[in-house]
């Protein structure tokens, strides 16, 4: 089983190859911004073997571009085209089922490409070199430079890892480069007798994350401190905005990704936070996927302030992101993490079964079943479903072998018959003495 790791590499460089790098990343912007134009010109075109061959020859004379780059680049137009031809079908679907009158612009104008970011292949472009330094191509013939970076992720290169692309970027504010690097770590195939934990992982926004096992352990990491954090950029950006001067811009431009790098730090911090206190287990995930588009609504000119603020919270929900740091990182530290059905996490009493929106009054905090009278947190509830669901997979998986398998029937005939399943389930003393 392999797990793709990215590793962030600062390049020790000195003047005169910082000069080249420079020289490189430029020509490279220059010659995305020209393959754009042309992409533009052929009626938006996504195809990057048809745009290939449009721009390799000028690519490698207008801008002296190695023969790799110079593939690389319509590659990456090409790529960029065909994000914004997905835009624009989404935004004709919304236009025609009434959800919004707003044309999307991205495609009246080439798109345009401003940071100073190029692509390497391995053993193309950049080869690792002895002592801890790499070489990488520049329009001057290769470069051989020294590097810093995760003291595991050095670990991870020097012990011959499989190595993929590399990203080539330059960070203004400290005048550095640095190489941005895929590496494949191999890793043993998991075991359902591997993981002697079953855990249950509950995201939401009051609390971040709430965890428990079956064995009646729990953890909950509040949303507090993070959320005011996120308000704090939110004002912040709107009154910069509503200022508009040259100073006020400069300083949207200083502060632009300081909220998402706090995110994904926390986001980091709290998955290690999870994977340390539960160690060897196997660990249940909602599948929240187009949870957005189920849950929030559409716009609403009219709408409160109140409601404006609980939208835009949800909009900057970054379940998914910590979902993907969970799972990635559950393998290299001895656990593995799976995705349950999501269905009536929150609705189901675990100890008489009852399903109902009514259990959860106000969707508060509190659940208070309405037909046995049970009362618990919500989230630990939701928490409490997953861990089931998520026993129910290794006991699947135990059986026959495989974690998931074909259904014989229907997509949404066999989530229907794990529903079914499911509402058979019971947290309760009697089912589980050591509670």
């Amino acid at each position: 089983m392999k797990i793709t790791l990215t590793a962030k590499l600062k390049l020790r460089h000195t003047p005169e190859q910082k000069a080249a790098l420079d020289a490189v990343t430029l020509a490279y912007r220059d010659a995305l911004n020209f393959a754009s134009e042309v992409a533009h010109r052929e009626n938006k075109l996504s195809q990057a073997a048809k745009l290939q061959k449009l721009v390799y020859e000028d690519l490698r004379e207008k801008f002296g571009l190695p023969s790799q780059m110079a593939c690389n680049a319509p590659r990456q137009v090409a790529a960029s085209y065909k994000v914004q031809w997905t835009k624009f079908r989404q935004n004709q679907a919304a236009r025609e089922k009434g959800y919004t009158k707003r044309r999307y612009k991205g495609l009246d104008n080439p798109c345009k490409f401003v940071s100073r970011t190029l692509t390497y292949n391995f053993g193309r472009d950049y080869s690792w070199k002895k002592d801890g330094q790499v070489s990488v191509q520049t329009l001057d013939g290769r470069q051989v430079m020294a590097y810093d970076g995760y003291q595991k992720h050095l670990e991870y290169i020097a012990g011959g890892c499989e190595v993929g692309a590399a990203k080539l970027y330059y960070q203004k504010s400290k005048k550095q480069y640095y190489l941005v690097v895929s590496l494949e770590v191999e890793v043993a195939d998991p075991q359902p007798s591997d993981h002697k934990r079953v855990v249950g992982v509950d995201v939401g926004q009051r609390c971040h994350a709430v965890v428990s096992d079956a064995q009646g352990n729990s953890f909950f990491q509040s949303g507090k401190q993070a959320r005011q954090k996120k308000d704090h950029y939110s004002r912040l950006r709107k009154n910069l905005q509503r200022k508009g001067t040259r100073s006020a811009t400069r300083r949207l431009t200083e502060i632009s990704g300081r909220e998402r790098r706090f995110i994904a730090d926390w986001n980091h911090k709290l998955s290690l936070r999870i994977l340390r206190r539960f160690p060897n287990a196997l660990i249940g995930l909602e599948d929240l996927t187009n949870i957005r588009d189920r849950t929030e609504g559409r716009s609403n000119a009219n709408a409160s302030r109140k409601s404006r603020k609980n939208k835009r919270r949800r909009s900057q929900w970054s379940f998914a992101e910590l979902q993907t740091f969970l799972a990635y990182k559950a393998p290299l530290n001895g656990s593995m993490a799976v995705k349950v059905d999501a269905n009536y996490t929150s609705q189901s009493c675990t100890q008489c079964g009852h399903t109902s929106k009514a259990n959860r009054p106000g969707a508060g905090l509190i659940f208070i079943c309405e037909n046995c009278g049970y009362e618990v947190h919500s989230d630990l509830l939701g928490s409490r479903n997953i861990t089931m669901r998520t026993l129910v997979s290794r006991q699947d998986w135990e059986a026959t072998g495989c974690l998931s398998t074909t259904p014989d029937v229907s997509d949404a005939e066999a989530k229907t018959a794990r529903l079914t399943r499911y509402a058979g389930l019971r947290w309760s003393p009697d089912t589980n003495p050591r509670l």
